[in-house]
């Protein structure tokens, strides 16, 4: 009898005994292609030899410093190197152990900055339905999706929500992309006003929202409007990149795709790709002064922020990415896997949307292509996908609710950036069947 607290405690999962390549392998010797990544995080695969010697070598050095005691090499590195690829105004990295956990900072440090520059009626937090920020409750609460909330609504903040920019439901017949960008970001800029413009403190959005939408990218001219709303009213622009960062999307980081540049941006999963928990929030040169020049004490933290052996490993892999230019083979085999998914589902008669950004796609299944009808959630038609997919030797990422956190159902595909082409034929005919096993 396991004394595991599982996820899920009705489920029978199969038990990993080793990672190779794009592989992960059970005890029983199956082999599944990790066709997910896990949650879009092992983007360099399970057998990195120069991960797992920065790792080794590092715990043989130095394993823990608290950082309120002392700094460490590996986190100033870590940090030099980010910040010399970040967007402008990037200029500083707080490391954590997830992405909920830099989250939960993004949204202190914006309240923070703030109070220390004298506005301290500003507490009200933007965010978009259908989004994802992560678990604990601030996350929780920042996050839009209706499912995820629901039973821990008494617990959490009031955050107010505006419509995600989601072309394939939202763009209206006869609206050009260029008239829907406004229209979604104007969205924005009327909850703004109605909260009152001196009291928002922060819009949260996910460059290319993942879990709980399927890989949705904004429109062209969307951020870009939402950058010149947040200017406007003096509201801080945080970009959550935890799932679409890292060169998930084609960039090292997301936002780059639409020229716009946050004040304050998280990662988390691709940064240690999996081979250590770590996550990390950057900020501004100004909110930066706004703490320095101020109290100088950023009143946050966590035991294991700026862990040694986790930013060894991150930065082994975030030069792993740079020194190869992952985010260009992403980009080229993004686009092999996207040709692919539309040979094989262009013409399904339940598959409504093939959308996504680099090695980041999704899948929307719906009841009538004609009318975009999602089926019944009665049917689980995600989690039998999962199931399918899992005996045909696939892990993907199947999600119900897509339209509302109740209705709707897509698959999310993150491979690793070492994917062949081979391997991309792989995943569309195991996905196949898996698709074909649970509308059956």
């Amino acid at each position: 009898m396991s004394h595991i607290f599982p996820r899920h405690s009705k489920s029978t999962l199969p038990m990993a005994a080793s990672g190779e390549g794009c592989y992960l392998i059970d005890t029983n010797g199956k082999r599944y292609f990790d066709g997910s990544g896990g949650a879009a995080v092992s983007c360099l695969g399970h057998s990195n030899a120069r991960v797992i010697k920065a790792i080794q070598d590092q715990v043989q050095t130095l394993a823990f410093a608290h950082t309120g005691f002392m700094h460490s090499q590996p986190a100033e590195q870590l940090a030099d190197l980010l910040i010399k690829h970040a967007p402008a105004p990037l200029d500083r990295v707080y490391l954590v152990s997830g992405g909920s956990e830099a989250i939960e900072a993004a949204l202190k440090l914006s309240r923070q900055a703030h109070l220390e520059r004298g506005q301290s009626a500003r507490k009200h937090i933007i965010a978009r339905q259908q989004s994802y920020h992560g678990n604990t409750l601030g996350a929780l609460a920042t996050g839009g999706n209706a499912w995820r909330r629901a039973q821990f609504d008494p617990l959490l903040i009031n955050i107010s929500h505006i419509s995600p920019c989601y072309e394939y439901i939202l763009r209206q017949d006869g609206e050009t992309a260029a008239q829907y960008a406004l229209r979604a970001a104007q969205e924005l800029e009327d909850e703004i006003l109605r909260l009152g413009p001196d009291t928002v403190m922060a819009f949260v959005a996910e460059p290319v929202v993942g879990a709980t939408l399927g890989a949705v990218p904004a429109v062209a001219g969307y951020f870009k409007r939402i950058r010149e709303i947040c200017d406007l009213y003096g509201v801080h622009l945080i970009l959550d990149e935890v799932m679409c960062g890292m060169g998930r999307t084609g960039h090292l980081f997301a936002c780059d795709h639409d020229a716009v540049a946050p004040d304050i941006l998280t990662i988390a999963k691709g940064l240690g790709a999996g081979y250590q928990p770590i996550g990390a929030m950057l900020c501004s040169a100004e909110i930066y002064s706004a703490i320095e020049t101020g109290t100088g004490f950023f009143q946050h933290g966590h035991t294991y922020v700026g862990h040694p052996v986790a930013a060894a490993a991150a930065l082994a892999v975030v030069s792993e990415i740079i020194e190869n230019d992952l985010p260009r083979r992403v980009q080229a085999m993004g686009a092999k896997l996207h040709t692919a998914l539309v040979a094989e589902f262009g013409d399904h008669p339940h598959i409504g949307d093939i959308r996504g950004r680099g090695l980041f796609a999704g899948i929307e299944l719906v009841k009538d292509r004609t009318t975009k009808t999602p089926f019944d959630p009665a049917r689980g038609i995600a989690g039998r996908i999962k199931k399918h997919a899992l005996e045909a030797g696939l892990i993907c990422y199947p999600m119900p609710g897509t339209r509302d956190g109740q209705r709707g159902d897509h698959v999310l595909l993150a491979p690793p950036f070492i994917i062949s082409d081979t391997q991309i034929d792989e995943v569309v005919t195991k996905l196949s069947h898996a698709i074909g096993a649970a509308l059956a």
